[in-house]
């Protein structure tokens, strides 16, 4: 999957008319060229812990890791500076611990817990070392707070900054949750929030000083790992990882199951924080809401009468049909975000 454009253009307000919330690389340091790859790659990995299912880590040509269960799950995305991310937005680190959450979400969205994570970073030569040291430990570091471990990976030059994830996680003997299992009658539940990283972006597009906290939810989401391998293990039918926008993702269900769905706005209540956002903005909260992607919660289908699992609230119903519709009514658009869109 692919995230929530991160785009420089003409309504983007320069620099110098947004609160400073960024310190700026340092520029008067090595850069990676100085450097050189090898001993970049080193500092990444230098005193990274690594979890039991790491047999084999980095400072070799494959690193070997333990699958108990006897399958993998795997997952991959990219984080491309000026798409993605801005570091006048972000910091290094941030856009490392961004780089972890959007794959880590989706093999928890799997039902499968995270063990390991490979990493390819490219950058132009000139790149401070420190920007990719910052990366590299807000990687670690998110990595090794999931109980997982990251086992190698490649450094190349490219003409701008570049990170991509590959996440390996381990289903523990259960089932996975496909997007293709949903069933009529199924109780459509979700498992975090949307619309809060959508709400930070247009919060720094437009240059506002306040709202921290959204802000941060799109610096850095917060899936809820926990909640995938819950709701595998609760009975979910179907999940998926809400990446590009609560409609968007719906509609992978919706399409691979051969099922309607219907959300409620009574259930999906954005909140104070984010109606006040909304209104500061001239916005429409509830865009925020369906379409907005990067939260990274997580939605399932369980059967009905079923309890929910903790941390998860019903928001919708699965019906016969096809699509997805908010209160029994469509809406024109594709829901969330297109990759190749302009």
């Amino acid at each position: 999957m692919v995230e929530t454009t991160v785009t420089t253009d003409a309504r983007t307000p320069p620099t110098h008319e947004r609160e400073d919330r960024i310190t700026a690389p340092d520029r008067t340091g090595p850069t990676v060229a100085d450097l050189g790859e090898f001993p970049v790659i080193d500092r990444a990995v230098a005193g990274r812990r690594q979890p039991a299912t790491t047999l084999v880590g980095p400072g070799h040509d494959a690193a070997l890791v333990a699958a108990a269960d006897g399958r993998v799950a795997v997952s991959t995305d990219m984080l491309v500076e000026g798409r993605h991310f801005r570091l006048d937005w972000s910091t290094p680190h941030d856009v490392g611990r961004k780089a972890v959450a959007q794959n880590g979400a989706d093999v928890a969205a799997m039902g499968a817990r995270p063990t390991a994570f490979l990493v390819g970073l490219g950058c132009p030569p000139d790149t401070p070392v420190d920007v990719l040291d910052g990366v590299s430990a807000g990687i670690g570091e998110a990595a090794e707070g999931l109980g997982a471990g990251v086992v190698g990976g490649d450094l190349v030059q490219a003409s701008q900054l570049i990170v991509a994830v590959t996440v390996l996680g381990d289903l523990d003997g259960r089932a996975p949750l496909l997007r293709s299992a949903a069933r009529p009658g199924d109780t459509v539940a979700l498992a975090g929030s949307t619309g809060r990283s959508a709400a930070g972006l247009a919060v720094l597009t437009a240059g506002l000083a306040g709202h921290p906290d959204l802000v941060a939810a799109h610096q850095v989401p917060a899936p809820p790992y926990a909640a995938g391998p819950a709701a595998a293990a609760g009975g979910a039918h179907a999940a998926t990882d809400i990446s590009d926008g609560l409609l968007a993702d719906l509609g992978h269900i919706a399409a691979a199951s051969g099922v309607a769905i219907d959300v409620s706005r009574e259930l999906l209540e954005p909140g104070a924080e984010l109606r006040a956002a909304a209104a500061e903005l001239g916005a429409d909260v509830w865009e925020w809401v369906l379409t907005g992607g990067e939260d990274h919660a997580l939605a399932a289908c369980f059967p009905p009468h079923v309890p929910l699992p903790a941390g998860w609230r019903p928001v919708g119903t699965v019906r016969e049909g096809g699509g997805v519709t908010v209160d029994g009514h469509g809406r024109p658009g594709p829901g969330g975000w297109q990759s190749f869109s302009r």
